[in-house]
């Protein structure tokens, strides 16, 4: 990339740990210098997540730098997450490069080449420099993985590289934050230990005032300026997450009862938020080893990074009979994208795109087939769904094409093409498209289908709303003030 002048400054936030809330922390601090009137932009170097987010210029990056893109007020970019990592299987993972596909790497091998990415990264974050006053950017993983540091492009790697100052954060609740913080300085390198400026503490719960010792300890014993101790946030739940370890087995609601089985690659489970947040629905997120709840109204089949190995996940826990006696009893089923893929008769991957190359029997309980095919499909789209009209707009990220009689019934139209399928007898429906259900007026169409009032809420306003709060959260605990001036000049 030609060099060029800019303004702008950053500040990576890093963890002690994975799941400690560095993407929670981005999202409110991204919110909080968006309400000061600032230019602000989210920048994650390299994720690992099956929970993507399609740009509009037809990309893909993880679903929390989407969430932190709107927390900025500002539209989509591939450049926000420039190296995406979607796992496959135990052995590797699919590689996004700004957006698009650029291959398979087994995790030995990416451990070993992906230092080559760096030069991207980079490209991306200066991209990005030029359109914001400021950059906050979220680690992925720990520094105190140090066994990883050669050719790091996702923690002090990229921090190093770019001259980035971090502020290091760790995770009260899972217990011992004191040695999380001071062991994680202990094992750096002092080159790493000098990037960093200071520390908070995440996910406090209780009487701040009984913290103060163990505060100042970390303060002694690493030398960094302390900027806060965060309690824990309540109404988190109510955002969109991006790990399948945030997924709870059950909302907090009554009535309507939706399950959703917690395949092994589950993907873009971020469609069953807007239902999670409803006050009169049960969402059940179902583990494995566990059966599909008997008392469902729905059972929603998610998305997947992998539709045939999942497939034989779902029946190696016995689940392809829970949700044919569901059926009998009188449920309904809702497939989106691999889910959908998997209620057919049948999936043919001659290439061997998702794993070994052959067939799979599907649940056949929609008359479709699909083939896996080399050209992914990233797109959104305005569609209208066919049974009750409603209009909604959504997205499509699969690779795949799906035909078959029960497609001349399809769910969805986007123009004039066709997407999905429907049963003849109404009660088994599939669709590519996700995030239909953020849109309230269709999810309150489609639950009356099934006999259930929706309010209709509008789920974008909620997550705004908590936005709002989160950022008001951290105002009052955190010294946001001096994290804002930490933020150094990006060099370019």
């Amino acid at each position: 990339m030609t060099s060029a002048q800019t303004n702008a400054r950053a500040l990576m936030i890093q963890g002690t740990g994975s799941n400690v809330g560095k993407s929670m922390l981005v999202a409110g601090l991204c919110r909080a210098a968006h309400l000061r009137g600032l230019s602000v932009a989210p920048f994650k170097p390299q994720n690992m997540s099956n929970n993507a987010a399609v740009t509009a210029d037809g990309g893909e990056i993880g679903r929390a730098q989407a969430l932190q893109a709107i927390a900025c007020g500002r539209e989509l970019s591939v450049h926000m997450n420039p190296v995406l990592l979607k796992p496959e299987s135990d052995r590797g993972s699919q590689v996004i490069v700004q957006g698009q596909v650029r291959g398979w790497l087994e995790a030995r091998r990416f451990r070993e080449d992906r230092g080559v990415l760096l030069d991207v990264v980079l490209d991306s974050f200066h991209r990005l420099a030029q359109t914001a006053d400021l950059i906050l950017v979220e680690g992925a993983g720990s520094p105190a993985e140090v066994n990883l540091r050669r050719g790091d492009i996702a923690n002090m790697g990229f921090a190093c590289a770019a001259d980035v100052p971090v502020i290091l954060a760790g995770d009260i609740d899972r217990g011992g934050v004191i040695a999380q913080i001071v062991g994680t300085r202990t094992v750096m390198s002092d080159e790493d230990v000098a990037q960093v400026v200071g520390f908070v503490v995440n996910k406090f719960r209780g009487d701040v005032s009984l913290f103060e010792d163990g505060y100042r300890a970390i303060e002694d014993h690493t030398g960094w300026t302390g900027y806060g101790v965060l309690p824990w946030f309540d109404a988190a739940h109510l955002l969109p997450a991006e790990d399948a370890v945030d997924l709870s087995e059950a909302s907090g609601g009554q009535g309507f009862h939706i399950a959703c089985p917690m395949l092994s690659r589950i993907a873009n489970f971020d469609d069953l938020d807007p239902l999670k947040a409803e006050p009169n629905i049960r969402l059940t997120m179902v583990p494995p080893g566990q059966a599909l709840p008997g008392d469902a109204d729905l059972i929603v089949l998610p998305g997947t990074k992998s539709t045939r190995a999942d497939l034989a996940f779902l029946r190696a826990q016995g689940w392809d009979i829970d949700i044919l006696a569901h059926l009998r009893r009188g449920g309904r089923v809702l497939g989106i994208c691999g889910g959908y893929q998997m209620l057919g008769t049948r999936i043919d991957d001659p290439q061997g795109l998702e794993g070994d190359a052959g067939s799979t029997p599907g649940l056949g309980l929609l008359d479709v087939t699909t083939t896996m095919q080399p050209r992914k499909t990233l797109t959104r789209v305005d569609a209208v769904h066919v049974p009750t009209g409603m209009g909604f707009d959504g997205y499509e990220i699969h690779i795949g094409q799906t035909s078959g009689p029960d497609a001349m019934r399809p769910f969805a139209r986007i123009g004039d093409v066709p997407d999905g399928a429907i049963s003849g007898n109404g009660r088994v429906m599939g669709t590519y498209l996700h995030g239909l259900f953020a849109n309230g007026g269709f999810r309150q169409a489609f639950l009356a289908q099934m006999g259930h009032a929706s309010g209709g809420a509008d789920y974008t306003r909620t997550v705004e709303r908590t936005l709002n709060e989160l950022a008001a959260h951290m105002e009052q605990h955190l010294d946001i003030d001096g994290l804002l001036a930490a933020a150094r000049p990006i060099k370019v």
